[in-house]
């Protein structure tokens, strides 16, 4: 057997001295085992960037939706609107006329503006609903014309 020396333990011949003298020179040079505190922080830092993003995504995505119950809700005043104009059988007049509208539990005020067209046996009639604040949710035109 050859006598040669290990490179990690020059002090114990492969093969040779005791088990004992081997095994603690060994485990003195070993690879460290687990990860270092900078790793750890890296990892830390690249999870919290992405649990970032995704509270972003999840709270935009509650905003549109919140959104898009609203604009649905005004959009169903603004059609009750423009049906009652229908229903009525006659030719609207010119001006803007108030109406009020509850909708999913919440209330919406709005405004039909009745406009002339070139033609005097037509009207356009925008439907603007408005939320608490003023803002406007949603706009809806249509052209009624006379029976």
């Amino acid at each position: 057997m050859d006598r040669a020396v290990d490179a990690r333990c020059p002090a114990s011949p492969v093969g040779g001295g005791s088990q004992r003298h081997r095994h603690s020179c060994w485990a003195r040079h070993e690879l460290p085992r687990g990860f270092t505190l900078l790793e750890v922080l890296v990892a830390l830092a690249i999870v919290g960037v992405a649990l970032a993003a995704g509270l972003r995504a999840a709270g935009s995505l509650t905003g549109n939706a919140e959104r898009l119950a609203a604009v649905s809700a005004a959009q169903w005043c603004a059609d009750n609107a423009l049906a009652g104009l229908r229903l009525t059988g006659q030719l609207p007049g010119i001006g803007d006329a108030d109406f009020a509208c509850e909708q999913l539990g919440r209330s919406y005020q709005g405004q039909l503006r009745t406009r002339a067209t070139p033609n005097p046996n037509f009207r356009r009639i925008d439907a603007v609903v408005v939320d608490d604040d003023g803002q406007v949710l949603l706009s809806v035109s249509t052209v009624q014309g006379a029976r």
